[in-house]
């Protein structure tokens, strides 16, 4: 009954997990399809001036909306934050990482409640990972996702219906999805009805993300713009696209099961 309501919160989850992964290294080029440093599109993103709202579609029909905003955090140069009305004189602020906010609701139909979420990113100054905490919620249902790059481990945590619990893994457990799947209770036929019943033999499901960045064209009404786009596949088998203005703005996502979020400045073409 609640398969979609898994379904968009174990998606959010792993691109997001998988999203922290993307250091390895690319091809460079500059030509419209030449491959583009995954660094340099992730700098763009973590630094772009604006916030990025964005409507949810799923099959063409509008369900939702989102935010996401990045933001560069400073402190100044003696290790002290200050508040923006008062600095002392003479002090230098100086980068202290960067924070990714991601949050919105939909509507589902398998949902009586509009689902919500929120997804909170941590950064240090070389780009690392250093905290993520995720919340969906539908009531009276409830999924919290916490992790740390200290502690190495994801802890998820379930409310509902006068019933909860907690369960930690550690981030090399992660790399079984099927595995941890099992032990929250769930499956991949029922998450993912696409899938075959059973993975191929004596291969393990793989969490699939190595994201390729390439320059692209996106048409917007009779207007041709430059951006990045960044390809990956979920699990496998789901084709994940992102496409990402010169400046970092989050344009387009195209995640699995038709699900599309669109910037809303381009809603209108």
């Amino acid at each position: 009954m609640l398969n979609r309501f898994y379904f968009v919160g174990i998606t959010l989850f792993w691109v997001t997990m998988n999203v922290l992964l993307w250091r390895s290294e690319f091809g460079s080029g500059h030509e419209i399809g030449s491959a583009v440093p995954a660094e340099i599109v992730w700098q763009k993103i973590l630094t772009a001036p604006d916030n990025s709202t964005m409507d949810v579609f799923h099959r063409g029909q509008r369900i939702g909306f989102c935010r996401w905003a990045a933001n560069v955090g400073e402190a100044l140069a003696g290790g002290k934050t200050s508040p923006e009305d008062y600095e002392p004189e003479g002090m230098v602020r100086r980068l202290s990482g960067y924070t990714i906010d991601f949050n919105g609701n939909v509507a589902l139909t398998a949902i009586t409640n509009r689902l919500r979420f929120e997804l909170h990113l941590g950064f240090a100054t070389n780009q690392a990972w250093r905290e993520l905490t995720l919340r969906t919620s539908a009531r009276p249902h409830a999924w919290e996702f916490r992790s740390t790059a200290a502690s190495q481990s994801l802890t998820v945590r379930y409310t509902g219906d006068a019933v909860g619990w907690e369960h930690t893994f550690t981030l090399a457990e992660l790399q079984q999805p099927q595995r941890v799947l099992e032990d929250l209770g769930l499956s991949l036929p029922f998450l993912f009805p696409a899938l075959p019943v059973e993975p191929v033999p004596g291969r393990p499901l793989s969490l699939g993300l190595e994201w390729q960045a390439r320059n692209d064209w996106l048409q917007i009404g009779h207007a041709s713009v430059r951006v990045y786009r960044l390809q990956a596949r979920l699990l496998d088998r789901f084709q994940t696209v992102v496409l990402v203005s010169r400046v970092g703005e989050i344009l387009r996502v195209e995640l699995p099961d038709r699900i599309t979020l669109v910037n809303d400045a381009l809603s209108n073409y």
